[in-house]
């Protein structure tokens, strides 16, 4: 017999399949939202999850059975690069199409798995980036003879993350010799090299629409990555430059992202560049201003403040200006038991009255037969 679950969590954090663990960062956030919003917010990993079209209406389902009826606000905590078009990211507009508001939308996460095309967004905007080359299919040897590639220059792949495969090539020469053993899986980027900001960057965190939090990142070693996960400091900086951090809020605009962490270059004369948006960002535990906006934002959405509408005219979901009510379902009798572990962010799977795993530490909301 079909069951659904009642009571459903209005809030969600959607993160990666299992067995991945949560990222510190998401791991107190998810820890915050719970304590804000107990069994109205929930955990799920987009590998617990089955949705499509039945009968002509949206459907989603856990593996066992279960209608899920969709949450008013998912919080997306799965890096871009790392989602496939065809996987994840069908899931985010699949949730968008039943009235969710997602943070970010998907169009957004799918504009910022690829470096290029954040670029040519930011651009648009008139803001400044650095110059940048790439290509579609023409050979990566042919690619790098042509005079338009200038040196040095930063090479990277389109859909890299946390400083992996940037290196700067400081020649023609060099970068000619390399070409024949870099991993082309995607096209790469050649990209001007900023000198003046070598090994450091500056990290500008914005939720909606305001600069919450700030960090001077700089290499250990001299190396030209300033990533933290590859071994950077990090030093605070919130207020310090203001002129960086009002780019950093029209860059998050630009790309219709009302939370990102934005990495910007110093330049020569004392201003900053664009480098990349992250559309997921991470985030220190001494930034403590970050979990507080990001929560008062959710609370804002809940309460009908609205959303951003999307941007992406290749995904035409409406904009309702709210947080829309879940579509009217069957009616549900009283609950027969309970399906998921309290308490989001501690380990454990517990099992629900039709024998369906909740995810790690979420809450799910009783469960109910429907029907007959």
């Amino acid at each position: 017999m079909p069951s659904a679950i009642v009571e459903p969590a209005e809030v969600w954090m959607l993160a990666r399949e299992h067995p991945a663990p949560l990222m510190r960062a998401t791991r107190a956030l998810s820890q915050a939202l719970e304590r804000v919003h107990g069994p109205r917010f929930a955990v799920w990993h987009s590998d617990e999850l089955l949705f499509g079209v039945r009968d002509g209406r949206l459907v989603l389902q856990t593996l066992g059975g279960q209608d899920v009826p969709p949450p008013k606000v998912v919080l997306v905590r799965q890096t871009p690069g790392s989602m496939s078009e065809h996987r994840e990211l069908t899931l985010l507009r699949h949730l968008e199409r039943l009235g969710a508001v997602l943070i970010n939308p998907a169009a957004a996460h799918h504009q910022c798995g690829n470096k290029l095309w954040q670029l040519q967004e930011l651009a648009a905007a008139g803001l400044p980036v650095p110059d940048t080359l790439s290509y579609a299919t023409a050979p990566l040897a042919g690619v790098v003879r042509s005079p338009q590639v200038r040196t040095p220059c930063v090479v990277k792949p389109v859909n890299g993350r946390n400083g992996s495969s940037v290196f700067l090539a400081p020649d023609t020469e060099l970068l000619r010799a390399l070409s024949g053993s870099l991993a082309q899986e995607v096209p790469l980027l050649l990209q001007e090299y900023v000198a003046a900001s070598h090994g450091r960057d500056l990290r500008v965190v914005v939720v909606d629409g305001e600069p919450v939090a700030a960090q001077i990142r700089s290499s250990r070693d001299g190396s030209l990555a300033s990533n933290l996960a590859r071994g950077a400091t990090a030093e605070l900086c919130l207020g310090r430059h203001p002129e960086g951090e009002a780019l950093a809020v029209r860059a998050a605009a630009a790309l219709g992202l009302s939370v990102a962490g934005v990495d910007l270059l110093f330049t020569a004369d004392g201003g900053h560049t664009l480098c990349e948006v992250n559309a997921v960002p991470g985030w220190r535990p001494r930034m403590t201003t970050v979990i507080p906006a990001i929560t008062a934002y959710v609370d804002r959405l809940l309460a009908g403040a609205g959303a951003p509408p999307p941007r992406d005219a290749a995904y035409p979901f409406p904009a309702t200006g709210r947080c829309p009510d879940p579509p009217p379902g069957p009616a549900r009798r009283r609950p027969r038991g309970r399906a998921g572990a309290a308490g989001a962010g501690r380990p454990g799977r517990a099992a629900g009255a039709d024998g369906v795993t909740g995810a790690t530490g979420s809450v799910r909301g009783p469960v109910a037969a429907v029907g007959g």
